[in-house]
Parts: structure tokens; sequence; C-alpha cells
């Protein structure tokens, strides 16, 4: 039986391999970014929520 070679890619050029290189970096920087942005607000929200909780804690506590 044969070896079919048909899925093979072609190599790419170095023009086209820093292109897609460059293409990855921008992508994995968003992704950081947005990744970072997603923790900020994570971590803002759950700050406010831990101060509401001790505030009612505390407004509990004296009444």
């Amino acid at each position: 039986m044969t070896e079919d070679l048909s899925f093979r890619r072609k190599p790419l050029t170095p023009e086209q391999r820093q292109a897609r290189d460059a293409v990855r970096r921008i992508e994995a920087e968003k992704a950081m970014r947005d990744h970072e942005q997603a923790q900020k607000a994570f971590y803002a929200n759950k700050e406010r929520l831990r101060a509401e909780r001790l505030a009612r804690e505390a407004a509990a506590a004296k009444g």
C-alpha cells in the first residue's frame, strides 16, 4: 500500500514565518491583556463584596 502524502503542508517562506510569528505575538499579548483585565475586575469585585459583608456584620453586631 502506498503512503498518501497529500496532507503535507508546503514549507513556509521566511517572510511567511515572520508574519505568522508577528500575528501570534500580537494575539498572545492581547490574550494576556484580556486575562489581566479580567483578573483586576475579579479582585476589585471580590474586595467590594468583602467590604459590604464586613459592613453588614458590623451593623448586625451593633444592633
